[in-house]
């Protein structure tokens, strides 16, 4: 019987209904975002295998026929970094399968990974904002130094390349084959600032980390001009030469990741070691018009100890903050004006106990890519502070070389400033000798005989590139005869420097 007591106990289905769909779309979006936030292997299926089994069985093969031609590794060294191609598999594994071998026994927590974009167009560098890349292998996380690049000058998440990009993922299998876990950094590289990006890498690479380049080589040539193009190309690695990489019209489409690669092994004095090189008319058969590949590994100090040098001494922040103040300096010499609040900001900038340590400063400054002015002191006698000031001055007014700079020049400018390590005496017998000892890209050098004297920053090897170039041209700046570098007359110095370039 019912009764008004018994009805009170009969509940609607309605509340419950609601409450339990309102749930459901609570559960289906927390899905949708965690799908969000995983990187899915795009070519899975194209590029490599797309069921675990096969993809493990086909780079397993790979490191089979690999095997069999593994080169001598530097004794008493640690490896630190890769070049490795990043073609479908039946293209590139095989070169790849070279790199991924030297990764046997080996163990990083961190690997940062550099690849170019192909797809979308961006300047800059792509870091992902996923928590993770999937591969049929598994999930990878990435590391926390992923977020902290995106919020440095020049990093930026771009979801476009994630969706499209497959340089970074064709060589992510190989990594979880040889590494197992690890947690990973993906930087996809656009036009970017070499030095910019070499700076703020510089502070993660620690003894956990490994540096990998993703990029093939020449692309569509016949066979023999391709091999020949690529061993030029490779050469210019294996010598640490960026100059001689960008003036051989390498046709390799990592050119920017190689050279981030190149800038942080001469930084770091690590030793490149040819693992591989192939193209596609070895591996598919076609040889019209074949795409190259390589695999380098290099290798260093096991100890992880650094060359003494200023680099990465100093952080971006700070560094941009020195053009800043290097081009304030010019502009009010020039009679204008600059406002309280941008004076104050920039002061602030430069409170920082290392910027008022005394080191040799440069100040360079380029018009339409052409020198238009270089002063600096070798010595130091000043802080860098001051130092940048008045090599701003000199350098834009007090180059003999050049007339002193126009205020309608000054917004055209481009200023660069180099901050200097301590000049140290380079012993050395003979031509030969001095050019073995001499480190391209890395050392600025000094000559001085009687009252001659002349420097070159570390920059200008990459116009220079060739050893015996860059002295000739040294000497004759100097005031010197072109070969007197090949006795031993002269009092040779070197030095290394951390430089910063404005961002227009």
């Amino acid at each position: 019987m019912n009764t008004p007591h018994n009805k009170s106990k009969i509940s609607s289905p309605y509340p419950v209904l609601f409450i339990l769909a309102f749930f459901c779309l609570i559960f289906l979006a927390a899905d949708k975002l965690r799908a969000a936030e995983i990187r899915k292997p795009v070519f899975a299926g194209t590029f490599y295998p797309a069921a675990e089994q096969d993809l493990r069985q086909n780079i397993q093969l790979l490191a089979a026929k690999a095997e069999h031609s593994r080169p001598a590794i530097p004794p008493d060294k640690s490896l630190k970094a890769l070049i490795m191609p990043h073609a479908g598999y039946i293209y590139s594994g095989l070169t790849a399968a070279h790199a991924a071998l030297v990764l046997q026994n080996q163990s990083f927590a961190k690997v940062i990974i550099l690849a170019p974009d192909h797809r979308v167009g961006f300047t800059d560098a792509a870091v992902s904002a996923v928590l993770a890349y999937e591969t049929p292998l598994g999930l990878i996380k990435l590391h926390a130094d992923a977020q902290h690049l995106r919020n440095q000058t020049g990093f930026r998440a771009v979801p476009a390349s994630d969706e499209s990009e497959h340089s970074l993922e064709v060589i992510l299998p190989f990594l979880q084959m040889y590494l197992g876990n690890f947690e990973l950094v993906p930087i996809i590289l656009g036009p970017s600032s070499i030095e910019m990006i070499t700076a703020s890498l510089l502070p993660l690479l620690k003894p956990d980390t490994l540096l990998v380049a993703s990029s093939d080589l020449s692309h569509y040539l016949p066979y023999d001009a391709a091999v020949k193009k690529d061993n030029e190309t490779i050469q210019s690695i294996l010598d640490l030469h960026p100059g001689l990489l960008i003036k051989n019209d390498n046709r390799a489409c990592g050119t920017i990741p190689i050279q981030i690669l190149m800038n942080i092994a001469r930084h770091k004095s690590w030793e490149p070691v040819l693992l591989h090189y192939s193209n596609s008319g070895d591996t598919a058969g076609d040889k019209t018009g074949v795409v190259g590949y390589t695999a380098i590994a290099f290798y260093g100090d096991t100890t992880m100890q650094e060359n003494e040098n200023p680099t990465g001494k100093f952080t971006e922040s700070q560094g941009l903050a020195l053009v800043e103040l290097a081009r304030q300096t010019i502009s009010m010499k020039l009679g204008r004006n600059i406002d309280g609040k941008t004076g104050k900001k920039l002061q602030a900038r430069l409170d920082a106990p290392p910027l008022k340590e005394k080191h040799g400063t440069f100040v360079t400054l380029h018009l339409d890519g052409q020198l238009r002015g270089c002063i600096g002191n070798l010595q130091a006698s000043e802080s860098i502070i001051d130092g940048i000031k008045t090599n701003a001055v000199n350098a834009a007014f007090g180059d003999p070389r050049f007339s002193p700079l126009t205020a309608d020049e000054l917004d055209k400018i481009d200023i660069e400033i180099s901050i200097l390590s301590e000049p140290k005496p380079l012993a050395y017998t003979d031509g030969r000798d001095l050019i073995a000892k001499l480190r391209p890209g890395i050392d600025g050098v000094i000559i001085r005989q009687g009252f001659r004297s002349a420097t070159f920053l570390p920059q200008v090897w990459d116009q220079l590139a060739r050893p015996e170039e860059f002295l000739s041209y040294l000497c004759r700046k100097a005031g010197l005869p072109t070969d007197a570098w090949q006795s031993s007359g002269l009092e040779v110095l070197t030095y290394q420097v951390q430089y910063f370039e404005e961002h227009k």
